[in-house]
């Protein structure tokens, strides 16, 4: 699944994970960056977040170094390893549009059943959720929205202000019989 941050990802995954019929492992994209020691953030060689005004409103851009992106390409490989021995996996990640990282997911997977789920809301929305969770820094969405699915194309999209993150999982269990 790739979508902006709070657009319900790890909502849907866990959601998914009630509902089908083999295990699936819930990999996220957060769960690796915690690994990053805590001096790598706000690092140049780790994660960065810089404040921007985007229209008038607050955007957080995200710099990624060559630790952070050594770990990111970890996480894929991880994933693959995952998935070669014999693992189901819901994988939630935050791909800045139709790219590297994509092109490597689709490179490691090529031998697995893959499905692209792109998981969308509105801006406002995005951003009204960015504001309840604590671990969000406000303008992380408004910075993602219009980079996340640039270019990359799904086989399912979902509208998380339209459907609940367990109407989503339906779907998609139905959608690819899981």
């Amino acid at each position: 699944m790739n979508g902006v941050g709070s657009a319900g990802k790890s909502s849907i995954a866990g959601a998914l994970q009630g509902i089908t019929a083999e295990p699936f492992l819930h990999v996220a994209m957060d769960d690796f960056l915690d690994m990053l020691p805590p001096g790598y953030f706000d690092h140049p060689d780790g994660l960065v977040f810089e404040t921007l005004q985007e229209d008038g409103h607050p955007s957080v851009a995200i710099h990624t170094g060559v630790v952070c992106e050594r770990l990111l390409s970890g996480m894929r490989l991880a994933v693959a390893a995952l998935a070669d021995a014999g693992n189901n996996l819901i994988v939630d990640d935050v791909l800045l549009g139709a790219g590297a990282a994509r092109d490597d997911y689709a490179r490691l997977l090529s031998s697995h059943r893959l499905h692209w789920v792109g998981v969308h809301a509105p801006l406002d929305v995005l951003e009204a959720r960015e504001r309840l969770r604590p671990d969000r820094m406000p303008g992380l969405a408004r910075w993602q929205f219009p980079r996340v699915h640039r270019g990359m194309r799904y086989d399912l999209e979902s509208d998380t202000a339209a459907l609940s993150p367990q109407a989503v999982a339906v779907i998609i269990s139905e959608r690819f019989a899981l």
